[in-house]
């Protein structure tokens, strides 16, 4: 059966694309426009409560029953359960994909999205204030993420959901203001990302109208 993606261009909507395609599900995209307030609608909501792309309806759920999931690291788990792929089983190889991703819900998307908000603005007082939080921090964290990419090709050791969660934002680098060569080690790996099929074919799929 095919899952519903309920989404726009975006870096958390982009995260799901790539898990789609790196996993072969079949899916059909239903664009949810943010710009003209359509994840406040109703129909929406009932699916994603938060009303924040992206969110899924799998007619083919646990026990066979459609399941709708909201929250970008939740879908990712999901579909790295259903399809027992990117996801490992042990404990001990599960614990750095659930750190990676955890780590780029929490920080690796809420700061280059303060970034990309504050280097937008006209208000030169405004900018300058962003520039300083929250340009700074993005770059700190590009600096965690080059700093672990020195020891292991991917986040996670292997590719796992976790490379999909932050790919989908480092994706957005140069509105970050960051130039990859900076951090060498993050850029070899957005490169070898970005030369999986799968991962090429998500961003490749059009997700706004």
């Amino acid at each position: 059966m095919t899952i519903e993606l309920h989404t726009w261009n975006t870096p958390n909507g982009r995260k799901i694309s790539v898990a789609l395609e790196e996993m072969g599900l079949p899916y059909t995209v239903h664009t949810v426009d943010i710009r003209n307030g359509q994840q406040h609608e109703p129909a929406f909501l009932r699916i994603s409560p938060n009303n924040r792309i992206p969110a899924i309806v799998d007619p083919d759920g646990p026990a066979g029953k459609p399941v709708s999931i909201f929250e970008s690291g939740a879908i990712l788990l999901y579909l790295g359960e259903k399809t027992g792929k990117f996801l490992p089983t042990s404990l001990a190889d599960r614990i750095p994909v659930l750190e990676w991703l955890m780590w780029q819900m929490g920080g690796f998307g809420p700061m280059p999205g303060q970034a990309h908000h504050f280097l937008g603005l006209e208000n030169e007082d405004d900018k300058r204030y962003g520039a300083r939080r929250y340009v700074a921090e993005t770059r700190r964290l590009y600096g965690v993420l080059d700093r672990r990419l020195a020891t292991v090709d991917f986040v996670a050791g292997q590719v796992s959901v976790a490379d999909f969660a932050i790919i989908g934002w480092a994706w957005r680098h140069e509105r970050h203001q960051v130039d990859l060569a900076d951090f060498p080690n993050v850029k070899r790996w957005y490169e070898a990302m970005m030369a999986r099929p799968g991962t090429r074919r998500g961003f490749e799929v059009k997700l706004d109208t």
